[in-house]
Formats: structure tokens, sequence, C-alpha cells
């Protein structure tokens, strides 16, 4: 048989080779706190990396997690970030800030980096395992970071060249020193206007080009042109893997540029990297674009755990090439749940493939998505647009009791469900609850007819009124499981009524909810009450 590799298995492969295998490996990933942290930024950042991590520890090797937040770099003041404070003309006085100097718009937290980071920060051990955060402004503290600083500007004609080479258009200049002090007036950060720098104190003699201020800065504060700044930080932490972005992959860009830089400047070896692709956000099928963080575009990770579980997000991302663009709809769920649920089913061997490489990218998809060990039995699957029917017409009270009730005399559960069991069907339920308030269309919103319109009744033929008297005669007194009714369905639309089944189907969906489409058919008559079906089916054969 073929081997097949998985694209995550093949690049822990590339990455051993590149580094002629090690014993420990730091895998790192960094990100602006400019914004909104969406569900895009987990695909790079966090699960691919962090996955990639994860192998090199089954493997028996060293390994851990670096998340660079960079905050000391410059807020934009783009059009969003300026809408989220209530004084838009206060809010224009923030621009060219630190990240870590702009207040919280909303008052809640010390500063605009603990508001937009902290609920990314509370929802990561959901989606990986032991990622290590650090912020930029606490590692130019370090002497570590300081002695990489000073080593950058006692090189900075060499570094001017190997920059001026990437920039094409305007060139530094010569003279040109590649650190940016922060004003200790304005609190703004960039390019000042440097008249000195004394490497024994560790201080920049500037005059700032925004308030015009003349001062003496601690360089702790400040920070170094952002290739150099890259570069300084792989060497820092030692980083020896770090995807990035499509927008650093152009031959000849920032990327590259960087390489050169670790090697002649700080003399060590560039990480081993590989570009990603965006993460695109969809409202109900329009394409809205690239989720974006300073744009505040896009739904957080927090968003997407009350509708769905980590998992079903991890194998999207890890079954999908880092190049290929992933879109994010929320409307979509149920559709990448299953999706899911059937690579699950896969992984087992209930289900197969009629694709031998399809199939063994599914199951070790499935693996790598796990954060622990899977069980070594299948464990249950509640679909989850039989969770949404469930929650729409099963009584709200003691709902998981019912739903459990029902999913044994249907067939689809034992007598015996185990505690992971229950886990999984309650933890569907809930999030289909609120998938159903929050995104559902049209289509999946149910309600019931509390009783046959007249008009429809005067429009049923006779062969479709005695189609629904062989049905309710079909369903008689006794519990029935989901296949046996489908069984049913079929054989009256067929073989004893003569309608076929998709007029059949529409049929009853048009008595019992007053439209031609609805759920699953027969896991949604089996969640009726049978009085109340019979009695319906009664009425408008009648």
């Amino acid at each position: 048989m073929e081997k097949y590799w998985h694209w995550i298995d093949e690049t822990v492969e590339n990455i051993i080779e590149y580094w002629k295998d090690r014993d420990h490996y730091v895998c790192s990933c960094g990100m602006s706190v400019s914004g909104l942290q969406h569900l895009g930024r987990l695909r790079g950042e966090i699960i691919l990396t962090n996955t990639v991590k994860e192998e090199f520890l089954r493997m028996g090797k060293g390994a851990e997690h670096f998340l660079v937040l960079y905050t000391q770099d410059q807020w934009k003041g783009k059009g969003a970030q300026l809408e989220q404070f209530s004084n838009l003309e206060e809010a224009k006085e923030y621009r060219s800030r630190r990240l870590t100097d702009v207040p919280d718009p909303f008052g809640c937290h010390k500063n605009w980096v603990e508001h937009y980071w902290g609920p990314f920060r509370d929802s990561l051990d959901n989606f990986s395992v032991g990622v290590k955060p650090v912020f930029t402004t606490d590692l130019y503290k370090t002497d570590g970071m300081k002695e990489l600083v000073k080593k950058a500007i006692e090189r900075k004609e060499e570094l001017r060249q190997i920059i001026n080479k990437y920039r094409g258009r305007n060139p530094y200049p010569e003279g040109w020193i590649p650190f940016e002090p922060l004003c200790g007036k304005c609190l703004t950060i960039g390019q000042h206007e440097i008249l000195s720098v004394n490497l024994d104190d560790y201080t920049v003699e500037h005059v700032c080009n925004r308030c015009g201020t003349k001062g003496v800065s601690s360089m702790e504060d400040g920070k170094l042109n952002w290739r150099i700044e890259w570069s300084a930080l792989w060497t820092l932490l030692n980083v020896n893997f770090e995807p990035y972005g499509k927008d650093h992959a152009t031959p000849g860009g920032s990327r590259d540029s960087c390489a050169e830089i670790i090697e002649k400047i700080f003399e060590r070896k560039p990480p081993f990297g590989f570009p990603y692709e965006w993460v695109g956000f969809s409202v109900d099928g329009k394409d809205m674009g690239d989720m974006g963080s300073s744009d505040f575009l896009g739904v957080t990770p927090a968003d997407w755990l009350e509708i769905s579980e980590p998992e079903v997000l991890r194998y999207l991302y890890l079954k999908n090439k880092p190049m290929k663009r992933v879109v994010i709809d929320l409307v979509r769920v149920p559709e990448l749940s299953e999706t899911y649920d059937q690579a699950e089913r896969v992984y087992y061997g209930v289900e197969t493939m009629s694709q031998e490489k399809e199939e063994f990218e599914m199951r070790r998809s499935y693996e790598l998505s796990q954060l622990k060990s899977p069980p070594k039995v299948p464990p249950f699957q509640l679909r989850y647009a039989h969770a949404v029917t469930m929650v729409q017409i099963l009584p709200k009270e003691n709902l998981l009791e019912n739903a459990i009730t029902k999913l044994k005399t249907t067939g689809l559960l034992g007598d015996k469900p185990t505690a992971e069991d229950k886990i999984r069907i309650n933890k569907r339920l809930e999030e289909a609850e609120v998938w159903l308030e929050k995104y559902a269309p049209e289509r999946f919103r149910l309600e019931l007819l509390e009783e046959l319109p007249a008009n429809l009744k005067k429009q049923l033929k006779q062969e479709e009124k005695e189609a629904l008297r062989i049905l309710a005669d079909r369903l008689g007194k006794r519990d029935l499981t989901e296949s046996e009714l489908e069984n049913i369905l079929y054989r009256v639309a067929k073989d004893e009524a003569g309608l076929g089944s998709r007029k059949f189907f529409q049929l009853i969906y048009q008595v019992l909810l007053g439209k031609k489409q609805g759920p699953r058919l027969a896991s949604f008559l089996l969640l009726l009450d049978r009085n109340m079906l019979l009695k319906r089916l009664q009425e408008a054969y009648q």
C-alpha cells in the first residue's frame, strides 16, 4: 500500500532534517493585538504551531510553543479602531502610541491590549496545549534583548544595506539608526529624529516628530525596526519553527530579508517555516473577505465555543493544507460538525471512504485534532442537525433526560449510555440551542401548526389522503427505531401509496409545519408526541 503523509507529519520531518535533528525544538508564532482577536488567528498562530509542537513531544523530544504579542507596535487608529471609543476626537490622540499605552475603550480593563487579548487568552486552552504568551513590551526589558538591540545599532550600516536591498523605493539614508524611541510626553513611538544613542546607559536622545519635545528616554521603552525586531526575537527565543502569514511569503520579501538579517547580523540560522493563508469570513453565504483584527471583521474563539466543539475547528484547519483558503460562516456549523463526525466514524472504522488517500487524511486529521487521547471505542454521536430539531420539539424542562429517552426508544442510543455519552449529548444540545438563537437560517426554524389549515385540507387529493392514512396505520402503537420508520416511509411512498418519496415527504411536512421542507423526516417524526402525530394525520385524511 502506498504510504501517505499528512502535511503536519511532513512538516515535522522537514523541521528535523533542517536542524539535523535536535533534542529540543522551540515553536513560535506572533500576532499584534490591534483589535478583534478573531477565529482566524487560531489557524497558523495557535493550532498549526501547537500541533507541530505536540508531535515533537509525542516523539519524545523537548518542545515548547511561544506566542509573541507585539505590544510595542504602534496603534494605527484606523477607522474601526477609532469607532471602539465613544469620543472619536479623543481617540485620535492615541494614534502612534504603543498598543500597551492605548486605554481600554470600554474602561473594563487596564488598557487596549488586555481588553482584546484577555478573552482570546481565556479561550486558548480549548484549542491548544501549553501555549506560552510573551509580550514584546516585557522582552525589551530583558538583558538578552538589550544585547541584541545594542548589536543592531553597532552594526547599523550593515543592516541598512541589507534592508535597502529589499525596500526598493525609499531606501534608508546613511546615518540611519534602526530604532524607534518612545516620547515620554505624548507617548508616541516611531521614527523620531534621533540625536544620539548612549549604549552604556541604554538611552536615546531624540526630538519627537509629533509634539516636538526634545528628550532622553530609556531604550527599554522603544523598539527596533520591525524587520530587525523579528530577527532579534527569533534569536532571543532560539526559535526553530515559525509559520508566517502569506503576506510575508513573497520571494525577496519581508521573510527573506529577516532570514538574511539573522544570518549576517545575529549569526544564527533562521527558523524553518512556511506560509499559511488567511481565514475568510462569510455571513449567510456572502464572503466578507478575510477576517481582520484592526478591521474588527470576524468572530471570536468564544463565539465558536458557544455553538461548537473546539475539535471541529481544529479538524477544519488541520484537514485543509495551510495555503488553502478556509472561509468560516457560522450558518454552516451543522455542516462542519457533520464533516467532523464523519471523520470520527472513519477513524473508528465505522465508515469507509472510496478513496484510500482521502480516508487516510480524514483519519489522521481527526487524530491530530484531538487534545487528549480518543476513547478506545467509538463514542456516541448526536447529529448536530438532530440536536437542533430536539431543542425545538422536546420540552425544555429536563431536556437532556427527554433527549436521552427519545434516543433510546428510537434505537440511536443504547440502554446504558456512559457518562461521556451524556456529556456529549448535553454539549450538542446546548450548542444547538445557542446556534438556533443566533445564527440559524429560517429553514432550520420549526413551528408546529396548531391545527391543520382548512385550505390545505381542501387541496389534498384522494391519493394523498390515502397515503397519510396508510402511514398512520403503519405507525401503530409500538415504539419504532429510526431505521424502521425510514423503511416504512419509503415503502409507503413508493410501494403502497405510489406518490414517490419526494412528494410524500413534502406532504407530511406541509401537514405538520405548513411548508414543503423540514428536518430529517424519520428522526423528526419520532420526536413528536405520538398521539398528537396520529391525530394530525387522521385530521388530514378524514
